[in-house]
């Protein structure tokens, strides 16, 4: 792999959506603290959910309460659904079928889909749309689109694999992410992520008020997350072993690829990808740790790459 291979991004996609949704509240076309069914009316109205109690803040926060469709049985073989195609809708009813998760904080890409909803509501738009048109068009993102229905990944990219049900390590680089919409699905590369996050922070995209909106934390559940993670508005915070906190997110996809992009004290960035999701802890330990590693180590002499990981 290398800084303009593609890969997909998974979570990542998260800080695109958030990044909009703060974008049309400085525009003053939705309010962060109204209810979700003043945008929605009736969408989250059954099984003891209630969208006139939960509001778009809370659903950028994953503070909403409402589950993750990806924790029903069927997605416990995902390799199965791989080629299936997705419609928000039918997932966040799916969602809304299974119990109520337990803690105040709990990490569901429901939450996202129904972001991705009112967008377009607020819009008249789909919402990758108006992500396209409102963060990866000006920038100049190449690598960076939604894939649809398309299976494959346009352009150069790396394979991806995942451990099927019979122990087999199988190639994942074909799927069908319609399962993630605008909580999971885009394609991008490192250069790309790294471009964006470095962007976001610097104040090309968002007015400085809602920048500061999207720092505000809660505590993330570590296991979720990881060890001292906290979760903002579409936007992981994480402590450094130098001292500070890095700033970003991090995406996993089943069929293999894991991403994450960061921007750590003094505006610097980094991109980790990897095309095989680390199956341990101490894998996963491994990876958090090359973004330590990036902010931590004596700065180079000139702009930090994005750092690529490759399956031996």
């Amino acid at each position: 792999m290398n800084a303009t291979d593609r890969l997909r991004a998974g979570s990542v996609t998260k800080t695109f959506t958030a990044t909009v949704v703060l974008k049309l509240a400085a525009e003053h076309r939705l309010t962060l603290d109204a209810p979700v069914d003043r945008y929605l009316p009736g969408v989250i109205r059954r099984n003891g959910y209630d969208g006139r109690h939960i509001t778009v803040r809370q659903l950028l926060r994953h503070t909403s309460g409402l589950p993750d469709y990806l924790d029903a049985p069927e997605w416990e073989h995902f390799e199965r659904l791989r080629y299936r195609h997705f419609e928000p809708r039918e997932l966040v009813a799916r969602a809304l079928d299974l119990p109520r998760p337990s803690g105040a904080w709990h990490y569901a890409t429901t939450n996202y889909l129904l972001a991705g909803m009112i967008i377009r509501e607020v819009t008249g738009h789909a919402p990758e749309a108006e992500i396209t048109r409102r963060v990866i068009r000006p920038l100049g993102l190449r690598d960076t689109y939604w894939p649809g229905d398309e299976i494959r990944i346009r352009g150069p990219h790396s394979r991806s694999y995942f451990t099927a049900e019979d122990g087999r390590l199988t190639d994942g680089t074909a799927w069908n992410t319609t399962f993630g919409g605008v909580g999971g699905a885009l394609v991008s590369s490192p250069d790309d992520l790294s471009r964006f996050i470095s962007a976001l922070f610097g104040g090309r995209l968002l007015p400085a008020a809602q920048l500061a909106e999207m720092r505000r934390t809660v505590a993330a559940d570590p296991d979720r997350l990881w060890p001292g993670a906290r979760y903002g508005l579409g936007l992981i915070s994480s402590p450094l072993r130098c001292g500070g906190r890095w700033w970003g997110h991090a995406g996993t996809v089943p069929g293999g690829h894991r991403a994450l992009t960061a921007v750590g004290p003094g505006g610097r960035t980094v991109a980790v990808a990897l095309n095989e999701v680390p199956a341990t802890l101490q894998a996963e330990e491994d990876f958090l740790d090359v973004v330590q590693t990036a902010f931590c180590e004596d700065p180079p002499s000139r702009a930090t790459p994005p750092i690529e990981g490759k399956r031996q």
